[in-house]
């Protein structure tokens, strides 16, 4: 009974003062933002993309977003329903499902939403990894609803990396940190499933590695 009154209450505060943190922390940060002209040209269109982000830079993504509306998929667990609630309190709704659990209704309705002015988000590796490695579901969803796929990376110069799985990253205030976005990505003709995972996995990666060059610039390495 404790247990189920103190879930109610950590759902009741913590999103908001997740927000509040995301907030405080960007501003906080000396932040610098490359490769936004790939979406610039999407959205000037009228058209919208899949974003592709490792699970361990989630934090941090969703106070830069400026595009027309975005659908984020984020799992059923509990971990899942603090997430979802805090991108709430950024304007963004989510679709709730993960490979582990309810994934083909998830993936359903992230289909569905393809066809609507909305630019989807997926951490491809979540939500349990393996770390920084690619899953089917982002090129699946590429592939039947035609849009690109837009890797977009987070790091920073300073900051903790829990002993999670995916060793999430929580930035310090006062660093130095880089969004980057990859080049989108297009599912192409009598290209198979495997061939196209592969382009992706290696374009999220080549997308961290250059995010994390332009740091050394400044002396800096990414933690």
């Amino acid at each position: 009974m404790k247990s189920k009154l103190a879930d109610k209450l950590l759902l009741a505060i913590a999103p908001s003062f997740a927000a509040v943190l995301i907030r405080a922390l960007h501003a906080l940060l000396k932040t610098e933002f490359l490769g936004e002209e790939h979406l610039n040209k999407f959205w000037d269109q009228g058209e919208t993309v899949i974003f592709s982000t490792w699970h361990d830079q989630l934090l941090m993504m969703i106070n830069i977003y400026r595009g027309p509306g975005a659908r984020i998929l984020i799992s059923q667990s509990n971990d899942g329903e603090l997430i979802a609630r805090t991108m709430k309190k950024f304007g963004q709704d989510t679709v709730r499902g993960s490979s582990s659990r309810g994934g083909r209704a998830a993936f359903r309705e992230m289909v569905n939403l393809g066809a609507m002015p909305y630019d989807l988000g997926i951490t491809p590796d979540g939500p349990r990894g393996p770390r920084h490695k690619v899953k089917p579901g982002v090129v699946q969803l590429a592939r039947v609803t035609g849009r690109p796929i837009v890797p977009l990376a987070f790091v920073c110069s300073q900051g903790h990396r829990f002993k999670s799985w995916d060793r999430f990253l929580l930035p310090y205030p006062w660093g130095r940190a880089v969004y980057h976005v990859g080049k989108p990505l297009f599912a192409q003709q009598n290209e198979s499933q495997e061939d196209f995972q592969a382009r992706v996995q290696q374009a999220m990666d080549d997308n961290t590695h250059k995010a994390g060059e332009y740091l050394k610039q400044y002396d800096l390495s990414a933690v």
